[in-house]
């Protein structure tokens, strides 16, 4: 019997573990958020070479990024978290591009855009870099010379595809 004046609550997370309730919460907060970030990305695009003309292909209306939510490009990487490196990469913009790697919100993904930005290219000297992942971490590579646009949707496809199954730790501790 209840005394007047006090409330019961149901604890979500039993006290020997974590509860079947806490369990199907999590998991239903992971698909949710995973859902909301796959439909909203925000790219940064740091092109440096010929792939301009491909990314700008992308872009365009036969193309349509909008409906992958990846239409509009930001020019700030505080305002990012796609990073679509496109062409080549030398050694003097090396440190740049970890700065602007750094400077991105979290959580934080990365497109290798044309066989520059994946290996060097066919740049076989001492200024190119032999691909973007000796200075940050690449989720997602998309290959071609330049990569054909149908290619690019491909790689957003695919990295919409890795984080809508990830785990997406917004909330820390008990929940």
């Amino acid at each position: 019997m209840q005394k007047a004046g006090t409330a019961t609550t149901i604890p979500i997370q039993a006290a020997g573990g974590k509860s079947a309730a806490f369990e199907y919460l999590t998991t239903k907060k992971d698909e949710l958020i995973g859902w909301a970030r796959k439909f909203s990305l925000f790219p940064y695009p740091f092109v440096t070479a010929c792939c301009a003309m491909e990314f700008m292909a992308v872009s365009s209306s036969p193309y349509d990024t909008d409906r992958f939510g990846a239409a509009l490009p930001r020019f700030s990487p505080r305002q990012a978290d796609l990073l679509m490196v496109v062409g080549t990469v030398t050694h003097k913009q090396a440190p740049v591009l970890k700065t602007v790697y750094d400077q991105m919100c979290e959580p934080k993904w990365v497109m290798a855009f044309g066989v520059c930005a994946i290996s060097g290219g066919f740049y076989q000297n001492y200024a190119a870099v032999a691909g973007i992942d000796r200075i940050i971490p690449v989720d997602i590579y998309v290959p071609g010379c330049p990569p054909r646009p149908e290619m690019v949707i491909d790689g957003i496809m695919k990295l919409q595809d890795k984080i809508a199954h990830s785990r997406h730790p917004i909330v820390t501790g008990n929940f």
